[in-house]
């Protein structure tokens, strides 16, 4: 057992709330149709990203080993994550309690399904699957930065469970950026949020000008409501991600 694959293994051991929802993948049960869906989804999204996503993205989309014409083995991803910023994309077996989420995010895994998407539902699934959770998230899990924002993220919402209103409001944080994010770079905006990487639809509709772009402010986004099943009239571009890693830090006291 190697010095990572211990690492990980003890770092899941150390869950509580989220442990019965650990599982493994199968990876070895994935059908030739479906590697087929996951090669599809990602010719489909990659001329667009290549132009248009952040550097870090796609620099982490390389790191991690992620392959363009079959599904991505979740250990194999994990292996050559951790030593880079301490996460991993850890399989669960479907929608997690925000007690367990958090509590993940706070452990630096990254809670993910191991289900894909059929062919009928190719633009579009109410609930998130492998394809948006490994293709749409973790490649930014490769930059230190980011991953410094997200386990903070994730440690303040896991002392705020008692405080619902305080979580709503985080809960916009993590929509505006961790999903919907987006960031000036080289006097561009690029895409960053998964929701934006995964959805073709949705990033043509916002690198189209379809959506007002406003400029990252915390107090503005802790109170800017969203509806998950529409598109989004209006998001958030940041000038780097030290500034959301600052704002997750200002946004405790801001929130209570």
């Amino acid at each position: 057992m190697g010095i990572a694959t211990s690492g990980l293994n003890l770092a899941q051991g150390s869950l509580k709330v989220a442990a019965p929802f650990l599982i493994e993948q199968d990876w070895a049960a994935y059908t030739p149709e479906q590697h087929a869906i996951w090669a599809e989804l990602v010719s489909r999204r990659m001329p667009q990203l290549r132009q248009h996503a952040c550097r870090e993205y796609l620099d982490g989309f390389e790191q991690i080993g992620l392959r363009e014409d079959r599904l991505p083995d979740l250990k194999a991803v994990s292996a050559r994550l951790a030593p880079r910023t301490g996460w991993q994309s850890t399989p669960v077996s479907g929608f997690l309690p925000p007690d367990a989420f958090f509590e993940m995010l706070a452990a630096r895994m990254f809670p993910t399904t191991t289900w894909l998407r059929s062919r009928d539902s190719m633009e579009y699934t109410p609930e998130p699957d492998i394809f948006h959770d490994v293709f749409g998230h973790v490649p930014m899990h490769a930059h230190p930065v980011f991953g410094n924002f997200l386990q903070h993220y994730g440690k303040i919402c896991a002392g705020l469970m008692s405080d619902p209103i305080a979580l709503e409001r985080m809960g916009r944080l993590f929509w505006f950026t961790v999903e919907f994010g987006l960031i000036r770079q080289d006097g561009e905006i690029k895409v960053y949020g998964s929701g934006l990487i995964s959805s073709h639809g949705e990033c043509t509709r916002v690198l189209a000008g379809g959506c007002e772009v406003k400029d990252f402010n915390l107090d503005t986004v802790l109170d800017q409501e969203f509806n998950t099943g529409a598109m989004q009239p209006v998001l958030y571009a940041v000038e780097s991600f030290d500034q959301i890693y600052e704002a997750t830090k200002m946004a405790e006291s801001r929130v209570r």
